[in-house]
């Protein structure tokens, strides 16, 4: 089996918690790793478009584009899109928002959406937030919204979910890293179909 079939059957595994047996020349699985090839290419084919619509952006270290395990992580620093403590989205941050949904509307209509609400390790104190879960939560949501009322993105492609400052990627004891840390990621799920070991896979 060469290489791209191996990254396209972890790329499977890794979406679906699913398992699949590959056997050689079966026509089934040679369909499979069309499928998935696919799937991969559409993702990659979006990062082009957004890193040309959002270079200004991604210079400016306002937003980041990575390919992930979950899909493809549009990283945008929580303090360009909202004051400190506050979950109401600036004026400014209209137009990267703008360039994301045309993306996720006209080249990844079929896509689900997901939108990841972070924070720093600091302390609610007087926001009026219980905790940065609420807060992280409340920010995902009005992107969510964003997306979905100003731009038209369907509702039922779209979750949110709060990590508050639980899934930091850098260290919260530098002024830095709380800033890398304020952060809401709009993710583009792949559409894998889940497939089941069966007994005659097995045979």
């Amino acid at each position: 089996m060469n290489f791209k079939a191996t990254f396209l059957i972890f790329f499977a595994l890794t979406f679906t918690g699913c398992s699949f047996i590959i056997q050689p020349g079966r026509l089934s699985d040679a369909r499979k790793i069309e499928e998935l090839s696919q799937k991969v290419d559409e993702l990659s084919e979006a990062r082009k478009i957004l890193e040309e619509r959002l270079a200004g952006e991604i210079q400016d270290k306002q937003v980041k584009l990575k390919m992930a395990e979950k899909g493809l992580v549009i990283t945008f620093v929580a303090d360009v899109l909202f004051d400190s403590g506050k979950s109401k989205l600036r004026e400014e941050a209209n137009s990267s928002l703008d360039k994301v949904a045309r993306v996720l509307n006209e080249n990844v209509a079929d896509l689900k959406v997901g939108i990841e609400g972070h924070t720093d390790n600091e302390p609610i104190k007087f926001s009026g937030w219980k905790s940065n879960w609420e807060l992280s939560t409340e920010r995902a949501l009005s992107v969510l919204h964003y997306l979905s009322e100003k731009e038209g993105v369907a509702p039922a492609r779209l979750s949110v979910l709060g990590y508050g400052e639980y899934s930091p990627v850098a260290d919260n004891s530098t002024k830095a890293g709380k800033q890398l840390n304020r952060r809401v990621e709009i993710v583009i799920f792949p559409k894998v179909t889940k497939v089941k070991d069966s007994e005659e896979n097995l045979k």
